[in-house]
């Protein structure tokens, strides 16, 4: 299939190589800045052209990618929607991890869809291992742009899943807390451990194995199944200590640790095995302030 990419960027120049390599064709790169396309256009060894229009991109094309910046992805399908270059036999698709294919409502005349790696990406290297390869790639959109989307995924070696259009958000936001917020509670572990006089460096040498096996024990077992420690025990004597040191060595993180303690009682409770009377002894440890 004929392929055309708005936005070359890190991901659109990978995406550009790895569909070529797929044997999908290049058939033309647009970008704010010429010397961005050029740059994509010299990716794929001079296959396709350089537009200096964005609609231009629409021409003998069968996909367009959009991967420009969020915030821009709308005005660009209304910029080229306004020009009437859409056509029924296109599909159009962006890759943002978070909006859905609704912003692309202008170019509804052609399919709409959106793709997104869950993968950061690094400038394009020659000669590098494929980005793309194992990970994993949701996709929705309409049906015909699903379809389309799956072999995009499947081309490319990833793993794909559809998700509802209305739950992109949401399935952003999961994306956020597993990754992101995941970096500040390390982050929250390993300032306590500084605060015992250990550095940075060793922080993390002491906590990864025990990371990394948690981790494991998700994967194996499930979140509920694989948490242990004294909440799960009950132990709300050891909690309590642990708040008292908190508070009189790194009271900043406090209020992070009953918040976190609270939720994870959610998540001993369903396990069935401490008594009501211990829930409630941490449950008031957690909203004692």
């Amino acid at each position: 299939m004929k392929f055309s990419i708005i936005g070359c960027g890190r991901t659109g120049i990978n995406l550009a190589v790895y569909l070529e390599q797929a044997g999908f064709k290049p058939q033309g790169f647009f970008s704010k800045t010429r010397s961005s396309a050029e740059k994509a256009f010299n990716a794929v060894n001079n296959k396709g052209q350089i537009f200096d229009k964005p609609e231009q991109t629409c021409e003998n094309c069968e996909i367009l990618f959009i991967t420009t910046p969020d915030d821009t992805i709308e005005k660009v399908c209304s910029y080229i929607a306004s020009k009437n270059a859409f056509k029924t036999d296109l599909t159009v698709f962006h890759l943002s991890g978070a909006l859905s294919s609704k912003i692309l409502v202008s170019a509804q005349k052609s399919n709409i869809g959106s793709i997104h790696p869950l993968q950061s990406f690094t400038p394009y290297s020659k000669g590098q291992n494929s980005p793309f390869k194992g990970i994993n790639i949701s996709v929705e959109g309409n049906d015909k742009a699903v379809k389309i989307g799956k072999k995009i995924v499947t081309a490319l070696n990833a793993n794909y899943f559809t998700i509802p259009t209305e739950a992109k958000m949401l399935y952003h936001a999961s994306a956020v807390v597993a990754s992101n917020f995941l970096v500040t509670l390390e982050n929250f572990a390993i300032n306590l451990l500084k605060k015992a006089d250990i550095s940075d460096e060793k922080a993390y040498e002491i906590l990864e194995p025990l990371i990394m096996g948690t981790l494991s024990n998700i994967k194996n077992n499930g979140s509920v199944n694989a948490l242990t420690g004294p909440v799960a025990r009950g132990d709300s004597d050891i909690v309590k200590s642990h708040l008292n040191a908190i508070e009189k060595d790194a009271p900043e993180f406090a209020d992070l640790y009953r918040l976190m303690g609270k939720y994870t009682l959610n998540i001993a409770k369903q396990r069935k095995e401490i008594s009501q009377t211990q829930i409630n002894k941490l449950a008031d440890i957690f909203t004692r302030q």
